[in-house]
């Protein structure tokens, strides 16, 4: 197996065969939070929450999703700081990236994810859920807001 490409979000499209979907990361050190796209590559929707045990194990569970899904392409959410640097948390999400990337086949790009996690539990509160059901719910719909966000930026550069 080779090294997956690691590429700018607007060079995805044209790795992507149609209707492959995309597949939403939000890595953080005790989970990753999963979110789908829709086959036409315009809405996601919060899939699953893997609780982290040995890195192989979860490339391994990661790689089953890509898979099942016909994924064609990751967009890992990077947590930059708020002036636009990164931190260790980037750096760890890099690794993780690198890492996959030698298991998987599928390009890999990253988003911009600062404050995404932060914007999922304000929208929770407001609809009144349970800190249990916020605690359950906030890495999948954390990737599902950042690779909304991806999804819109692509949908901009096809609009060109």
């Amino acid at each position: 197996m080779t090294l997956a490409p690691v590429v700018a979000l607007e060079d995805l499209p044209r790795f992507l065969k149609p209707e492959a979907r995309l597949l939403g990361l939000d890595v953080g050190s005790k989970t990753v939070g999963m979110a789908l796209s829709d086959v036409t590559r315009k809405i996601a929707t919060p899939y699953d929450t893997v609780r982290r045990t040995k890195f192989t194990e979860d490339a391994k569970i990661i790689g089953q999703v890509i898979e099942t899904n016909q994924v064609g392409a990751l967009v890992i959410g990077l947590p930059y700081n708020l002036d636009g640097s990164e931190g260790p948390r980037a750096q760890s999400t890099r690794a993780f990236a690198r890492n996959l990337a030698a298991l998987i086949e599928v390009p890999v790009a990253f988003w911009d994810e600062r404050l995404s996690t932060a914007a999922v539990e304000r929208h929770l509160i407001e609809a009144d859920a349970s800190r249990k059901r916020r605690a359950e719910v906030i890495d999948r719909m954390a990737a599902a807001y950042i690779l909304q966000g991806a999804l819109d930026r692509l949908a901009r550069f096809d609009a060109r």
